[in-house]
């Protein structure tokens, strides 16, 4: 006899819970409405009804990959950052709520102030940083840039799935080489390079280390090489007067903020995180 959505769902929970998964909740919810087809709010509502063929099978499915270490965005293809819908698949990654930092500074810093910014999303990935902050400011134009054909053609379908065409657009680019030579200028820089030192990465928890790219994470022996790359190859593209801001790791900020004061920005600031920790850097042109 079938059991109800709800029964599955505390299942799923539990074994998420004694897994160690911080979000077990929020997870056992996904994988359920992904495994039933559902939206979230369908499936609240359905949670006392019994389950459709074939819907616990596709959840134990699920739940095997999940507690082998695979992180639930890449079983679901789904994610959410900023209020929007993203498409998520395993060649990019997934976007954190820190990074969410990033957007809310970038938002603060332009509304009421210079609400038609032409920006640069470098190192772009699934486009979640450029998609936020245009889907925010209706007025923005900006250019993802990334080295990965793959992870442009993702971020290409999260700008259409959010209704972005063409304030968003494109172009393929190696922020550890020169700016492209049409690329333009911008009023601003956005950037979540890969900041992990190489020697950290085997360190990461598994979903991370076996799943997510290692050339989204591994920023070089001490975790900037990124940065000084785009301080010393991309400054130019930003106009006197714009601004450069990047997400860093824990314990990063001051040696990202040097990086900036040696390249010439001026009036460098810090924002914190949830838990207090210096998350973004920014400095003028």
């Amino acid at each position: 006899m079938p059991r109800t959505y709800n029964q599955i769902f505390l299942d799923a929970r539990k074994r998420l819970k004694e897994y160690g998964v911080e979000a077990y909740s929020l997870e056992a919810r996904v994988i359920l409405a992904h495994a039933a087809e559902k939206s979230m709010d369908v499936l609240m509502r359905d949670m006392h009804l019994y389950s459709a063929t074939g819907v616990e099978e596709r959840v134990e499915e699920l739940m095997n990959r999940r507690l082998r270490g695979e992180p639930v965005a890449y079983i679901t293809g789904e994610w959410e950052f900023y209020g929007i819908p993203l498409e998520i698949t395993s060649g990019v990654l997934i976007p954190r709520a820190d990074t969410e930092v990033l957007v809310d500074t970038v938002v603060n810093a332009l509304r009421g102030r210079k609400m038609d910014a032409r920006i640069l999303d470098l190192c772009s990935g699934s486009g979640c940083i450029g998609c936020a902050i245009a889907k925010t400011l209706p007025a923005t134009r900006v250019v993802l840039v990334d080295n990965s054909r793959k992870a442009l053609e993702l971020s290409k379908r999260n700008a259409l799935k959010n209704d972005l065409l063409p304030r968003v657009s494109f172009m393929e680019a190696d922020a550890l080489a020169q700016p492209p030579m049409m690329l333009g200028s911008f009023d601003m820089l956005v950037c979540n390079p890969p900041y992990i030192p190489s020697a950290d990465i085997i360190g990461l928890e598994v979903s991370v280390r076996d799943y997510e790219p290692r050339a989204a994470l591994d920023g070089g022996d001490d975790g900037l090489d990124f940065y000084r790359s785009i301080l010393s190859r991309w400054r130019n593209v930003v106009r006197v007067g714009g601004a450069m801001l990047f997400e860093v790791g824990i314990g990063q900020a001051n040696d990202v903020a040097e990086l900036m004061r040696a390249a010439g920005l001026a009036d460098i600031g810090f924002v914190k995180d949830t838990l207090g920790i210096d998350r973004v850097v920014y400095g003028k042109i």
